[in-house]
């Protein structure tokens, strides 16, 4: 196998931002498509919390860093939503929690990095935090009563918990090899 060539350490950090970059534009791009199987009750995953879980769960992710990240893809997704209530707040709060629950919980990264399975319960559990989030929102604008709210958040938080966490992995792992490609690079 050959060995790969040095790089610099501008041409690394250009192409860990360009994986980066390119990749939330295309969860941007995916965002407001409707194909078959990507819809439950009218609900789509929601492809930025996915983006956020997955960029989170990698190492030595900070709290500011992850609340940064998920406060820039919130107003992201708000420039192509409606704005109110803005996306930026739950976004924030799963990026945070992500953060802080991997590292108080210390699971094994192998573990969490390598298996569906925990990215998919993480996904669910985050995206249900999420439309909580969005639903206490709606509450605090008060243009729609508890009973609307309640009906709606229950439909649509497990449609898109479900439709989130069964879609992570196709996020999750090509990210995760590019990352560890990125870094491989970076320790060469």
């Amino acid at each position: 196998m050959k060995a790969l060539p040095r790089m610099s350490l501008r041409s690394r950090q250009f192409l860990n931002f360009t994986v980066t970059c390119t990749s939330v534009i295309l969860c941007i791009l995916i965002l407001p498509t409707r194909m078959p199987g990507m819809e439950l009750l009218g609900i789509s995953p929601n492809w930025l919390l996915i983006w956020v879980v997955a960029w989170s769960i990698k190492r030595k992710r900070t709290v500011w860093g992850a609340a940064s990240m998920g406060l820039v893809l919130g107003f992201l997704q708000d420039a192509m939503t409606a704005p109110d209530p803005t996306h930026a707040v739950s976004l924030v709060v799963v990026a945070v929690l992500t953060v802080v629950l991997l590292k108080t919980w210390s699971l094994p990264t192998d573990l969490v990095e390598r298996d569906p399975i925990p990215i998919a319960l993480i996904v669910f559990g985050m995206a249900m935090v999420a439309e909580t989030v969005m639903g206490l929102q709606f509450l605090a604008m008060g243009d729609r009563t508890l009973a609307e709210i309640w009906s709606d958040h229950q439909r649509v938080t497990l449609c898109s918990a479900i439709l989130s966490s069964l879609w992570a992995p196709v996020i999750y792992f090509p990210l995760n090899r590019l990352w560890e490609m990125t870094r491989t690079l970076e320790k060469s």
